[in-house]
């Protein structure tokens, strides 16, 4: 099979991802193999490739929004079908023990494995996956339209139940791409307002046609006060600035895996039980509730599908932002 692997991380600009020929994977006992169809553009698998998060295997196989059909099943899955199709996201496995498994605090386990970070990832033409955490998937979403769900939306998903938005309340969403604009869709509606902070024209243009009350950039000040703010975009520099945008008692979620460090602010701007979180990863109930959402709501998450071949160059468009909403690389044919 062909699976794109990572050696060693390096600048995307130096393509350090390399197109091999690979066995396919056997799955264990309690997992699927699954033929993959498509896998969607994270800007974690940039952050992989560059090495700015722990790389605790190599060579590496990163993607983790994996569209594909179980082609065999292990001899312990009862759940799972042979001809079904399913994704995989970020979560891969748990332990089930710990303290954090056992209070639905899955996410946090210190154990957990991540699909293309601790074990190999869906830009390849198979992998294996436990039956318990490959999900179906809604039979009215294209294999395009339902990639973007299984990370981008699923981690907006929870940024979006922590921001605490309360109810008819305004938004602040800073950094518009991939999560963003699936998480605004929800957001919007569940009643919410959205006012949108992102460098360039391009993604201020899509919020607004997306429905944003109001797009802006850094520099920029929102009209009103926010309730909510969620930071997408990965500049630690954002969080003291969106402080000063923050109505007290609001709550800042900073959504991703990795953002560069926060400097120092005085405490005035955080005083007033002003609140800064981090989300950390998703629950496998997380996963299912966003797929019912996305069914409930008829999600149209904004894609552009790109070719297997030359993933080193659509993880580089990704860096400078040269596409709108989701990038979803197209593996099988059909």
């Amino acid at each position: 099979m062909r699976a794109w692997r990572l050696h060693k991380p390096a600048p995307i600009e130096e393509q350090p991802l390399k197109l091999e020929e690979l066995p396919t994977p056997a799955p264990r006992p309690d997992q699927v193999l699954i033929r993959i169809q498509v896998c969607a553009l994270c800007r974690t698998d940039l952050h992989i490739a560059e090495g700015d998060i722990e790389l605790p295997l190599l060579p590496i196989t990163p993607g983790h929004q994996v569209v594909g059909i179980i082609e065999q099943a292990g001899k312990d899955v009862t759940a799972r079908k042979v001809g079904e199709r399913v994704g995989v996201p970020w979560l891969f496995e748990t332990c089930g023990s710990c303290e954090f498994c056992k209070s639905h605090q899955e996410n946090l386990c210190n154990s957990g494995k991540f699909t293309g970070q601790h074990v190999q990832g869906g830009f390849a033409d198979y992998m294996t996956a436990p039956a318990d955490f490959v999900y179906p998937l809604p039979a009215g979403f294209t294999n395009l339209q339902a990639a973007p769900m299984l990370c981008s939306g699923v981690i907006g998903y929870r940024s979006l139940k922590l921001a605490e938005v309360p109810p008819h309340g305004k938004l602040g969403i800073y950094g518009f791409g991939s999560s963003a604009h699936i998480t605004m869709q929800i957001a919007q509606a569940r009643g919410a307002e959205c006012f949108v902070i992102t460098r360039g024209d391009a993604g201020q243009k899509h919020a607004l046609k997306l429905g944003a009350k109001w797009a802006g950039g850094p520099t920029d000040t929102p009209p009103v006060l926010l309730d909510s703010i969620i930071i997408f975009a990965p500049a630690g520099e954002l969080v003291p600035l969106s402080l000063t945008h923050l109505k007290k008692g609001g709550c800042i979620t900073c959504a991703g895996i990795h953002m560069t460090d926060i400097p120092t602010f005085p405490y005035h701007d955080l005083w007033g039980e002003r609140r800064i979180r981090s989300v950390a990863n998703s629950t496998r109930d997380d996963v299912r509730e966003l797929l019912q959402i996305a069914a409930d709501l008829n999600l149209q998450p904004d894609t552009t599908e790109f070719d297997f071949e030359h993933l080193n160059e659509h993880l580089l468009a990704l860096k400078q932002g040269k596409f709108v909403g989701t990038g979803v690389v197209r593996i099988a044919v059909a």
